[in-house]
């Protein structure tokens, strides 16, 4: 089999597995898959079908590598651009740490198309709602997803205390219209944080 054959069949028998979600967010009220959840699943899953992975952290973007065993030069890129951790109580070396593991989480939940369904849930009522902030603004389908998912990581981090995180997350939602459906998706407390903080940097 090529390397995307086996991906497909390493997918497969990971979506047939039986995994907790042991990570709970209190804000939100959602329940949500941490790394050590599925990392060992994954890994036995990659070396019974003969895949490996790999995972890099650059200046500018965390790249993971699906090598096929028996053909190494066959591989699959999977990137995510590289963000910053503000944990309080915690040096550079310690906030470097938090932005890999969440990164290398991420980068999992890509590989094997890991859904999210509490979370997204919690953001938006629905996985399938379509966002209508106000009259006559509409966020694209494809536009959605990714500020659902940042929704999400928003809530994750003031659930860890970075505060702010979760500020240059929403920061980092330049269009107007969709920071309105962003800041629609955050629960009441989160959004009052966010505002505290952003009216403390005035």
């Amino acid at each position: 089999m090529n390397v995307y054959q086996k991906l497909n069949e390493a997918r497969l028998k990971f979506h047939k597995k039986p995994l907790k979600k042991s990570g709970y967010n209190k804000f939100a009220n959602y329940t949500y898959f941490e790394l050590g959840d599925f990392v060992l699943p994954a890994l036995e899953i990659f070396n019974e079908v003969g895949l490996t992975s790999v995972i890099r952290f650059g200046i500018d973007e965390a790249v993971m590598e699906i090598v096929n065993n028996e053909k190494p030069e066959e591989k699959i890129l999977f990137t995510s651009p590289m963000s910053s951790a503000a944990l309080k109580g915690c040096h550079e070396v310690q906030n470097l740490g938090a932005v890999q593991t969440y990164l290398t989480r991420y980068l999992f939940v890509s590989v094997f198309h890991i859904i999210q369904h509490d979370a997204l849930d919690a953001t938006t009522g629905s996985d399938k709602k379509t966002i209508k902030p106000t009259d006559g603004m509409i966020v694209s389908k494809d536009r959605e997803h990714i500020i659902a998912d940042v929704a999400i990581a928003i809530a994750d981090r003031i659930n860890a205390d970075d505060l702010i995180g979760a500020y240059e997350e929403y920061l980092g939602i330049h269009d107007q219209e969709e920071k309105v459906a962003l800041w629609a998706l955050l629960p009441s407390n989160v959004r009052s944080a966010l505002k505290k903080h952003g009216e403390s940097l005035k």
